[in-house]
C-alpha cells in the first residue's frame, strides 16, 4: 500500500470544505519542538484556520510575539506541570529541556505525561479537527480516540528519525526488534530499510544511546513509546520534502500503512520592518557589510547543546587556527570559559555575539559563505534553504543522522571525532573549515550546497506543500 503522494494534488476539484479547520498542539517540552509548531500555527492562521497551541508557561513566553493579523486565529494555552511530581528533583521553574540536565529527562518525562488530564480537558472543550503530537505524547491517539478526535504525529525533524530509532514491532514481530539489542546494530542503517543508505551511529553515540535508555541518576529512564507514538496516529505530518528525502518518506508511509505529509521545511518567515532596525542588527550588519562575499563562516549550537570546557576550547582554537572569518553566536554563560586571549587574537576577523542574534537575516547577507553548525534539525533547514557549505558537529542523537544523510548528499562536512569517546582536535576543526570554505578540494561541496538551496528555497514549491498540506487534513476529516 502506498500513502505517500509524490504530485502535488488536483485542486481543480474541491476536496475541502469553506469550515476553517481548529488544530490543537502539544509537542515536546523542548523549543526545537515547539518552535515548528509554532510556525505552522502561524501558517494556518494566515489561512483563516484556528490553532490552540498547548505547552508550559516559560516555553509559550520564550515565543515571539504573534503579528497582530494572526493573533486572533492562534490561541497560546498555558499548562502548569503537575504538583504532585517530585519537584525537588527539578531545578525551580524548569518546565524545558532547556531547564534540565540532561540526567533529569526522566522527571521532566514524568511531568510532561502526567499532563494527560488536563490536555483532555483542552480537547474536550475545544473539540477541535485535529491534535498534533509528537514522540513523547504516545499517549495522545487514544486521548483523541476517545473524544474521535484525528490525530496527526507531527516530526520537526525529517522521516528518517523515525524510520531509524523506532524498531517496528508490530510490522516485523518481537524477534526482529529484539535482534536490535547490540550495539553494532546501530552503527549502520536499519536492516528493514530497502534502499542503499550509509545512515547510522558512532561507537561513541550509540554508548550514549544505551546509556540513556538504560539508566540515569535514578536507576530509572524515560519512557519514550515510539512504536505508540508511531502507530497511533491517522496521519503522520513531516517538516521535510520531497528533495531531502523521497525515498524516506516514501518507506515510512508503506511501512506504517499512514498517510505520510510533507508540510515543506518552513523557512523562517520575513522579519518586520522594526526587527530591519533594530540596534542588534544594524551593527551585526555593519560588520558584515565589511567582509568579502561569502567569506565568513556562521558558527551557532543552539539552545540545547551545552559545550564542555574541553570541547569549547578545541573549538575556538580550531576557528583561530583556520584563518577564517567568523560570526559566533555563544551563549553568555559559555563565553566566559572562552581561551583566555581567544577573542583579542582574533577581533580583527571575527565576531563573538554573546546576546540573542537574526539568525536568518545573517544567513541572507551575502558576506556569509558557510555555517558550522550542530545539526539541529531548525538550524539545518536554515542553513539549506540559504545555500551554505555546511561544517558539521552533532551532539545529540538525531543531530549526528541529519549529518550523515547531508555528508550522503555531498553539501557538508563533518569534523572527525574519536569514535570511542567522541573527542575532536583543533586541527581537525580547522582542516574541516578550510576544506568547505576555501580550498579547491571542497568546490564540489560548496556548489553542491548551492544548488540544493535553490530547490529549499522555492517560494512556489513552498506554498504548494503548504496546500497539500491543508488539502489532507480537510480531506481526511471528510472520510
Amino acid at each position: 500500500m502506498h500513502f505517500l503522494r509524490k504530485e502535488p494534488m488536483d485542486h481543480s476539484v474541491s476536496v475541502s470544505s469553506n469550515k476553517p479547520l481548529h488544530v490543537v498542539m502539544f509537542p515536546w517540552l523542548a523549543m526545537g519542538h515547539v518552535y515548528p509548531c509554532f510556525e505552522v500555527s502561524k501558517i494556518l492562521a494566515q489561512k483563516g484556520h484556528y490553532v490552540t497551541l498547548v505547552s508550559t508557561p516559560k516555553i509559550i513566553d520564550r515565543l515571539p510575539k504573534l503579528p497582530q493579523t494572526l493573533s486572533p486565529f492562534v490561541k497560546l494555552t498555558k499548562l502548569l506541570l503537575s504538583p504532585h511530581i517530585d519537584k525537588n528533583h527539578l531545578p525551580q521553574d524548569a518546565d524545558s529541556t532547556m531547564d534540565i540536565p540532561s540526567n533529569k529527562l526522566y522527571y521532566l518525562k514524568l511531568a510532561y505525561d502526567a499532563l494527560q488530564e488536563p490536555v483532555f480537558e483542552v480537547l474536550k472543550t475545544s473539540n477541535p479537527d485535529w491534535v498534533f503530537y509528537d514522540f513523547a505524547a504516545s499517549w495522545i491517539p487514544q486521548l483523541a480516540k476517545t473524544l474521535k478526535i484525528h490525530s496527526a504525529y507531527f516530526s520537526p525533524c525529517p522521516a528518517w528519525t523515525i524510520c531509524f530509532f523506532d524498531t517496528p514491532k508490530q510490522q516485523l514481530g518481537d524477534a526482529a526488534a529484539a535482534n536490535r539489542s547490540n550495539p553494532e546494530d546501530y552503527y549502520g542503517p536499519p536492516k528493514w530499510v530497502p534502499f542503499p543508505t550509509k545512515i547510522g551511529l558512532r561507537p561513541y553515540e550509540v554508548r550514549k544511546l544505551l546509556e540513556d535508555i538504560k539508566v540515569n541518576e535514578t536507576g530509572a529512564s524515560p519512557v519514550f513509546d515510539l512504536n505508540t507514538a508511531n502507530s497511533g496516529c491517522d496521519m503522520f505530518v513531516i517538516r521535510s520534502s520531497r528533495d531531502l528525502e523521497q525515498e524516506w518518506l516514501d518507506y515510512l508511509a508503506e511501512f506504517y500503512h499512514k498517510p505520510v505529509v510533507p508540510v515543506g521545511l518552513l523557512p523562517p518567515l520575513r522579519g518586520s520592518d522594526e526587527e530591519d532596525n533594530s540596534p542588534d542588527w544594524l551593527q551585526i550588519k555593519a560588520w558584515l557589510d565589511t567582509q568579502k562575499g561569502s567569506s565568513v563562516v556562521y558558527i551557532a549550537f543552539g539552545s540545547e547543546v551545552k559545550l564542555s570546557q574541553e570541547n569549547l576550547n578545541e573549538l575556538a582554537l580550531g576557528i583561530e587556527l583556520s584563518g577564517l572569518s567568523f560570526f559566533w553566536v555563544l551563549r553568555k554563560g559559555s563565553v566566559e570559559f572562552l581561551r583566555e586571549g581567544f577573542e583579542d587574537r582574533t577581533k580583527d576577523r571575527g565576531v563573538v555575539w554573546k546576546t540573542w542574534a537574526p539568525q536568518p537575516k545573517i544567513l541572507a547577507h551575502a558576506s556569509v559563505g558557510g555555517c558550522l553548525t550542530h545539526c539541529g534539525s531548525g538550524s539545518m533547514i536554515e542553513n539549506l534553504i540559504f545555500g551554505h557549505v555546511l561544517v558539521m558537529l552533532p551532539f545529540l542523537l538525531d543531530q549526528a543522522l541529519y549529518s550523515r544523510v547531508m555528508e550522503e548528499k555531498k553539501v557538508g562536512i563533518e569534523i572527525p571525532r574519536n569514535e570511542q569517546d567522541g573527542s575532536f582536535t583543533r586541527s581537525s576543526v580547522a582542516k574541516a573549515l578550510r576544506l568547505a570554505m576555501v580550498e579547491e578540494e571542497g568546490s564540489a561541496y560548496r556548489n553542491n550546497a548551492k544548488e540544493l538551496g535553490k530547490k529549499f528555497s522555492n517560494k512556489e514549491l513552498d506554498d504548494q506543500y503548504i496546500e497539500d498540506f491543508i488539502a489532507s487534513l480537510h480531506n481526511h476529516k471528510h472520510t
